[in-house]
């Protein structure tokens, strides 16, 4: 397991989850109004839309909440955000990109820089590690969907190019283009996702020892609870006997 799935690995045994829910929540209410002003306002005739929603629902995140979001797009007085990207390098030379939904360029790009500094990191050009990551489309359904051997038959029939499970259930990997494609086959056969989006998968990992993962969970952990930021990947690998550390 490697990057930010054992990071989320990690915060989950903590129990961090319940004391991130509601900026967790803000930020998919922010996909979902970005995704509403990009197209129709209608989940059905707009599939970044649709996506953004399944998402927000997967995170138990309230209708009511959603609803707020969408109607939000279509305000005269709603924020414009841009989409913009961060790559760079944390501790003992890891790759780290950074997703970011912002209305103030220079506010995020300062903050992120500052989190990378004070972790001992440095924040590099666009570019300067992403050309180690492949951008793919990553489908996850839960363990109670079915075995191992029938998510892999419905992934292959789909289209999908790799599948891992564990107990935690199934991620599906397909092309980036065929990420609309490939997840409206597997409902067909496994009924809906869990989650459905976008990531950034390093071709190569890097094992860090336990204090460098340490710092690295730190700085990942720093750039999440910025506002800004939606999502943070990295290629660091951790063996189980500091996993098991970390997690107590």
């Amino acid at each position: 397991m490697a990057g930010h799935s054992q990071f989320k690995n990690i915060m989950h045994r903590k129990g961090k989850q319940d004391s991130i829910r509601s900026k967790m929540f803000s930020k998919l209410a922010r996909e979902i109004t970005v995704a509403a002003k990009t197209g129709l306002p209608d989940p059905t005739m707009n599939a970044a839309l649709r996506l953004a929603i399944q998402n927000a629902k997967a995170q138990s995140m309230p209708k009511d909440n959603i609803d707020r979001a969408i109607k939000k797009a279509a305000g005269a007085d709603a924020e414009n955000y841009d989409s913009v990207r961060y790559e760079g390098y944390g501790p003992g030379g890891t790759a780290v990109i950074v997703e970011a939904l912002t209305d103030n360029r220079n506010r995020t790009a300062s903050n992120v820089r500052s989190i990378f500094t004070k972790a001992g990191g440095v924040l590099g050009e666009t570019g300067s590690v992403s050309f180690s990551f492949d951008h793919v489309g990553e489908i996850t359904y839960k363990a109670s969907v079915g075995d191992a051997d029938k998510v892999m038959e419905a992934a292959i029939e789909a289209g999908a190019d790799d599948v891992t499970t564990d107990e935690e259930g199934h991620t599906i990997i397909c092309a980036f283009e065929s990420l609309g494609e490939v997840s409206k086959a597997l409902e067909a056969t496994l009924g809906q996702a869990e989650t459905v989006k976008v990531i950034w998968r390093p071709q190569n990992t890097i094992e860090v020892d336990e204090e460098k993962a340490q710092s690295l969970l730190k700085l990942i952990d720093n750039l999440e609870d910025d506002d800004d930021v939606q999502s943070v990947y990295s290629n660091f690998e951790v063996s189980e006997e500091v996993m098991a550390k970390l997690s107590a």
